[in-house]
């Protein structure tokens, strides 16, 4: 689940490093996480017949349990040379998948957007957010403040990687020295700090030159300190290390658990690993939630049952719940493939909650190949393929739910595993299912279910949740590795 993470990343890179190049240059940086080269991005701008052209690619590759990943995302986008939108681009390349959305904004201002997947078209539209800029958008509001020290002004920024406007306040800091692989640099410090829908606050430090062109940035994600730094096009292409995320994917449980799928309840209590970290952790039905004024959480997971004698498709009018039983461009419910295989899952029944089981039961097992080379794939991908981990068993199982009329989402979090990749007694990165039956969410775990782990139960924490797309997780960000489990009770009575 950890390339989940690594997307988000992608994308927040991008919306952070903003900064455009000069026209017609083409500038490189190197990728770093944890000090160790992982990749590299690239960023141009090009103008020609009124019209000014931003691409910018982030390309990272790690390594889980010795097996690499690759996530690769480029962004263009299409501007008049006063920083009105005209269109825009985003292909996100997750190894062997490759999704890509396309958009034009016309003169009512409304985006006609295109989702190419496994050589399948997603038309749609939706009005273009007001106030919302782009990469030229965004040089032109920078070049008009300066930098000034001490200035601070807010800016919204489409990101096509989202599809969405985000929030950026910036703030303008001293000129200082700054090392750029050995070489020290004069450069003003640029912070951003980006909002998201039920995300918080992301914050990258960037550094320009007098020209406003990025040099350096640095942000915390995911647990993990992630760099770009300005250098020579064959450095940054060059060869890059090997770090292996497998060993920080872990958190120590205080104690060694048992059967966990089979107890009634687990309490949880968490504790930040510094200062600046923020836990994000929901209430949902199937855990409480408690903030201390130290700012440690307690987390009690009690998984609720799904009420029998429930029929489907869901035909009620809540529009959280109708929006979870609609196809999107990760969870295709209306494809043929997709519906043929939820209606096999399910055989017969009429009732939701033996559906949701069959339907965890027959991913479970339909999943042959659990390969940790899949970055991030779609359902229909999945569908095909038969490949991938949690993450590839998660939006497939969600999609089926969905194809049959029983809302579902994604969850992102943790889960207790005995033994893997030589680590015992750990929580690590985990994607799951939660479906709605009855007036409940309840909880669904294919990867688990297959593996002889039991399924869904007290032994996950979930952190985030929605429609199986990467800026639905962008919380992860601020709360994946920013805590430790201090203690545990168990309640086995059930």
């Amino acid at each position: 689940m950890r390339a989940r993470y690594l997307l988000c990343i992608c994308l927040v890179l991008v919306v952070a490093g903003s900064q455009a190049p000069v026209l017609g240059e083409t500038e490189y940086f190197a990728v770093f996480m944890e000090g160790k080269k992982v990749g590299h991005a690239i960023q141009s701008r090009v103008v020609a017949n009124g019209q000014v052209t931003t691409t910018e690619e982030v390309s990272i590759t790690i390594s889980r349990a010795d097996v690499p990943v690759s996530i690769n995302t480029t962004e263009t986008s299409i501007e008049t040379t006063d920083g009105k939108p005209l269109g825009f681009e985003s292909v996100q390349q997750f190894s062997m998948m490759t999704m890509k959305a396309s958009g034009t904004v016309n003169e009512q201002g409304m985006v006609n957007l295109t989702v190419t997947s496994m050589g399948t078209e997603q038309k749609s539209t939706f009005e273009w957010p007001s106030g919302a800029v782009m990469a030229e958008g965004l040089r032109l509001i920078q070049l008009k403040k300066g930098l000034k020290e001490g200035l601070r002004y807010a800016a919204r920024v489409f990101s096509p990687g989202i599809l969405q406007a985000v929030e950026a306040e910036i703030y303008v800091g001293a000129k200082q020295n700054v090392d750029l692989l050995g070489r020290v640099v004069a450069l003003t410090e640029v912070v951003t700090t980006i909002r998201m829908p039920g995300a918080g606050e992301i914050v990258s430090t960037g550094y320009v030159d007098d020209n406003l062109r990025l040099q350096k940035n640095i942000m915390p994600a995911a647990g993990l300190q992630v760099e770009m730094i300005a250098c020579a096009k064959e450095f940054a292409l060059g060869e890059n290390d090997v770090l292996e995320l497998v060993g920080k994917m872990f958190l120590a449980s205080p104690v060694p658990l048992e059967n966990v799928s089979l107890v009634k309840s687990i309490t949880y209590y968490l504790s930040p690993t510094s200062k600046a970290a923020k836990l994000m952790i929901p209430s949902t039905d199937n855990q409480s939630v408690r903030f201390k004024k130290d700012g440690s959480v307690v987390v009690t997971v009690d998984p609720v049952a799904p009420p029998v004698g429930v029929r489907f498709p869901y035909k009620g009018r809540d529009k959280t719940i109708l929006e979870a039983a609609r196809p999107t461009r990760f969870l295709q419910s209306d494809r043929k493939e997709i519906i043929d295989l939820a209606r096999r899952a399910i055989g017969d029944t009429k009732d939701a909650a033996e559906a949701v089981k069959r339907i965890e039961a027959f991913v479970g097992d339909y999943v042959e190949n659990r390969s940790l080379s899949v970055g991030y794939a779609s359902a229909a991908e999945v569908a095909a393929s038969r490949q991938g981990d949690c993450s590839e068993f998660s939006v497939l199982t969600a999609a089926m739910c969905r194809a049959v009329g029983i809302p579902a989402q994604v969850v992102m979090g943790i889960a207790y595993v005995k033994d893997f990749a030589g680590f015992q007694d750990r929580f690590g990165g985990h994607a799951w299912v939660r479906a709605y039956v009855g007036g409940k969410w309840v909880g669904l775990d294919a990867s688990f279910k297959g593996a002889g782990l039991g399924g869904y139960g007290a032994g996950h924490i979930a952190e985030a949740f929605g429609n199986g797309a990467p800026e639905d997780f962008f919380a992860l960000i601020n709360t994946a590795g920013q805590f430790k489990i201090d203690r545990v009770i168990v309640n086995k009575d059930r």
